[in-house]
């Protein structure tokens, strides 16, 4: 009997929903379809986040940005991934204050501790912030990520499955992105000039695009050549090894070139297994030699002329086209504003967030390019360094720059303590897909969208979960 009267209450329920939402829908409010969606998400929060974050990871690539589409909003959303880790945010904070806490291994992490720090001056900076609403919303939202793809996802890391399910959720959802660009290219006639947008609504534009496809490319690879157990599986996993490969060439993204090379050299060294203070003499070497010979290379790059090219070695060349290439002398145009502005308020900056609404007074005439504008409507400082410093004063690089420098020690150091075998290459694909973007963020930033924070967080969680859970397994393994 009382299962009966569920099933009637049950199909009550479900008819006068639809009754509601027909009404709704006749009144052009088309939102109440959601409800059911929300409903399963909010209720998968609860009883399986693992499920969730990895639900989120696939959504990824395939999320839309309000603001891109065009909806006249005045929110720079990404849906439906940013709603979702928001309503994360707040379940995680009522979990912490319930539980009394969060696992202070991982709170106690060199990775951990930096991005606290990180966040804390983020903090100052937006309550001195030349705009303070401005720079909250961009904190928010930071930490939205950073909870949602650092410190859960640390804790979905602890069975290595998952992390390879991580992996693959972004592949999965990156790689119908490809399909659906490639698509698009075609109906194009595969023009160089299409290529700037062809990837939207899902990507802003080439760039994020090509540096994503860089991020994971190690990844794809990696869980290649080590999952596939079976004929079928390998032919199936090499189909979409040549989708991505296709992808990056399409995308004419020379940033993510550069930063697939740098991935390559770095893998390289892992393997030699080259120390790490080796690896900072040989950098310093690298940058005092550039300082050394500047302006004879200035010089010589100045005396190219090749700009932006539909051919693939003539793109490439492109790249150091100091003089000419408009794209290369917006950037220098963006790079001096952001020094300009640091000059001006160099302790706290000018606030989170706040370098596209402020940049423009910063700018030289004799130095801008077609492509420059005084609104606030085109972008950042180019740079995940100089970013921060225009925003946040002298600690802000500082803080991405000790990030980097202990994300790449863990990474080489991990390799080196852990034996052959699957977590050693979880170990390389996580270090060399945040290879590629911090290469990748000394041309561009995109930190500030979900595509870019669920991969470089989500990246540095692995790092982290694998020192803290899975090392201390196998040494004691080896002891016993």
């Amino acid at each position: 009997m009382d299962k009966i009267l569920n099933q009637r209450n049950i199909l009550i329920v479900g008819l006068l929903f639809v009754a509601i939402n027909t009404l709704l829908i006749t009144r052009e409010f088309f939102w109440a379809g959601l409800v059911p969606f929300a409903l399963f998400i909010v209720v998968l929060a609860l009883l399986s986040m693992d499920k969730l974050l990895l639900l989120i990871a696939f959504l990824t690539p395939l999320s839309v940005n309000l603001t891109e589409m065009g909806l006249g909003l005045g929110v720079g959303m990404a849906l439906p991934t940013d709603p979702l880790m928001f309503g994360i945010l707040l379940i995680f904070a009522i979990r912490v204050f319930h539980e009394g806490g969060f696992d202070k291994r991982v709170i106690w992490h060199p990775i951990s501790l930096i991005i606290i720090l990180q966040l804390v001056w983020m903090f100052f900076t937006s309550m001195t912030s030349t705009m303070p609403l401005v720079s909250f919303k961009f904190l928010i939202s930071r930490l939205w990520y950073v909870v949602s793809f650092y410190f859960l996802a640390t804790q979905l890391f602890k069975r290595r499955k998952q992390i390879v399910r991580y992996f693959w959720a972004y592949i999965m959802g990156l790689a119908i992105v490809i399909v659906y660009t490639v698509y698009q290219h075609y109906l194009n006639a595969f023009d160089e000039q299409a290529a700037h947008w062809v990837m939207s609504p899902f990507f802003k534009d080439h760039t994020s695009y090509g540096a994503l496809l860089a991020f994971f490319f190690p990844a794809l690879l990696g869980l290649t050549l080590v999952n596939a157990k079976s004929n079928q599986m390998r032919a199936l996993m090499g189909i979409v090894v040549l989708v991505f490969i296709g992808g990056i060439i399409l995308s004419y993204t020379r940033a993510a070139w550069l930063s697939l090379i740098a991935a390559l050299i770095v893998y390289l060294l892992m393997v030699f297994k080259v120390r790490f203070q080796y690896i900072l003499f040989m950098l310093a070497i690298v940058v005092g030699s550039f300082a050394m010979v500047q302006e004879e290379l200035m010089m010589k790059l100045e005396k190219n002329d090749q700009d932006s090219s539909g051919d693939l070695v003539e793109h490439v060349q492109s790249m150091s086209n100091i003089s000419t290439d408009a794209s290369n002398l917006e950037r220098i145009n963006r790079w001096k504003s952001a020094w300009r502005m640091f000059l001006d308020k160099p302790v706290m900056g000018f606030g989170p967030n706040t370098y596209q609404f402020q940049y423009a007074p910063y700018q030289h005439p004799n130095e801008k390019t077609i492509i420059s504008t005084n609104n606030a409507d085109m972008g950042n400082a180019h740079s995940e360094y100089l970013g921060p410093l225009a925003e946040q004063g002298f600690l802000g690089p500082i803080w991405v720059l000790l990030l980097v420098g202990v994300l790449f020690y863990k990474g080489i150091t991990l390799y080196m303590e852990l034996p052959s075998g699957q977590l050693r290459m979880l170990t390389v694909i996580a270090t060399l897909g945040l290879v590629t973007y911090w290469t990748h963020a000394f041309l561009n930033n995109f930190l500030d969208t979900d595509k870019a924070s669920v991969a470089v967080w989500g990246c540095l969680a692995v790092l982290t979960a694998i020192e803290v859970y899975h090392l201390p397994n196998i040494e004691k393994r080896d002891q016993e």
